[in-house]
């Protein structure tokens, strides 16, 4: 008997939309296959997909890849190239249906590696009760002499966390993703130095991280990584998932994470916090622009799948309209530019059109097969400094020898 298996990005909205659109799709088809989906963890999802080569081996049909790892695979010929499926038979809507920021990065040497999945820019999430309270406004412009508003710089952005920082509530300031697993932590210096007007590469286009905007960036990190006045104390231990949870409690003033967990918050039973939060734009530096970074996930097909047309079928089923909706309804972040003005979606998360502006700041990581080595070393860098005194410089210094060893 024929038996799909798929690789999920483990994230239980992620989990209970793909059953319920699996059973649709049999439904609509008239179809008795069974699909076997496994929930992975970030890590464990790139050894099974990539480093074990499951992909090209046929042991998964499709995978959730993000697309930090899309460049990788597909130099690999471990995804399968969708273009002439794609020619033959296209999604609904393609490719108009979509922003374009959310198809270039699987295109890689004129193929097509995947379709989008799932979605949400970097975002500023706060409590708009907190921020709108006018005790707490009153306070607040007593104590800093101005406004209380949804932060513009990261020196308000310390100042509010502070303010809202009260253990003895369970509220704590922000919220962080620690957990050093090659990801949240050097999102977060991403962004850190792109809000200084930094950036990962060198005019020659080549990874450079050893400059002054770098080191501003690495400072304020540590520095507010390590304030336990501001900040959640098991940030260390959470990754996006967990910090999303914890935001979703109402155990936070504010958070910056994926703009899936804000939505997250309006539909998902735990929260404690529906109507209670808005998003906004990423702080920044003085004199610099705000930033965003754009990581998204696809749903892609293994190159030694046996099953390569039904997995493409399902594929198209997968990221149809209502499919998508169906994704936002039950907590992750659909894709297509019809569910980010859904009436519907936006009465029950009312800042989901805001996905828009988003993107039109989002920036995203450089392409290149070395790149999954050089987030690992920055990740380390990154967690070395908020467990040691070693200057900024040196560890900047230090990773950046380090990188032109690899690339």
């Amino acid at each position: 008997m024929t038996k799909l298996r798929i690789a999920v990005r483990k994230f239980d909205p992620f989990e209970s939309t793909l059953q319920k659109l699996w059973d649709l799709f049999c439904l609509k088809n008239n179809i008795s296959i069974e699909a076997e989906m496994i929930p992975l963890e970030l890590h464990d999802l790139y050894e099974e997909t990539i480093t074990k080569k499951g992909l090209i081996n046929g042991n998964w049909d499709i995978a959730h890849i993000n697309t930090d790892w899309i460049f990788d695979a597909a130099n690999e010929k471990a995804v399968l190239d969708l273009t002439s499926l794609i020619a033959e038979n296209p999604p609904q809507n393609y490719p108009e249906g979509w922003h374009q920021s959310l198809l270039h990065l699987q295109q890689i040497n004129n193929g097509t590696y995947g379709l989008p999945f799932h979605d949400g820019p970097e975002c500023l999430i706060y409590r708009k009760d907190l921020f709108e309270d006018s005790l707490e406004k009153e306070n607040f412009k007593k104590q800093f002499g101005y406004e209380l508003n949804p932060p513009k710089t990261w020196e308000q952005f310390t100042q509010i966390a502070e303010f809202f920082n009260r253990p003895e509530q369970n509220l704590y300031g922000s919220v962080f993703a620690h957990y050093p697993d090659g990801h949240n932590m050097v999102f977060d210096f991403c962004l850190q130095l792109w809000t200084r007007g930094g950036s990962l590469l060198n005019s020659q286009n080549q990874i450079d991280i050893n400059h002054t905007a770098a080191i501003e960036a690495l400072n304020f990190y540590r520095t507010i990584a390590n304030n336990k006045k501001a900040i959640h104390p098991q940030s260390k231990d959470f990754g996006s998932v967990e910090a999303g949870m914890a935001f979703a409690k109402g155990e936070a003033a504010m958070a910056i994470n994926w703009f899936g967990f804000a939505s997250m918050c309006e539909v998902i039973e735990e929260s404690k916090v529906k109507g209670k939060i808005d998003i906004t734009s990423i702080p920044s530096d003085p004199n610099h622009k705000t930033a965003s970074l754009n990581v998204y996930w696809l749903y892609s097909i293994g190159s030694g799948s046996k099953h390569k047309k039904l997995a493409y079928d399902f594929l198209r089923f997968a990221t149809t309209s209502e499919s998508d909706k169906l994704l936002t309804k039950e907590g992750g972040i659909g894709c297509r530019k019809s569910t980010w003005n859904d009436t519907d979606i936006n009465k029950i998360i009312p800042f989901y059109h805001k996905l828009e502006t988003l993107h039109e700041n989002a920036l995203t990581l450089p392409q290149t097969p070395v790149w999954p080595k050089v987030a690992e070393l920055i990740d380390k860098m990154v967690l070395k400094s908020l467990e040691s005194n070693i200057p900024s410089e040196k560890l900047l210094e230090e990773t950046q020898n380090t990188i032109l060893q690899i690339i």
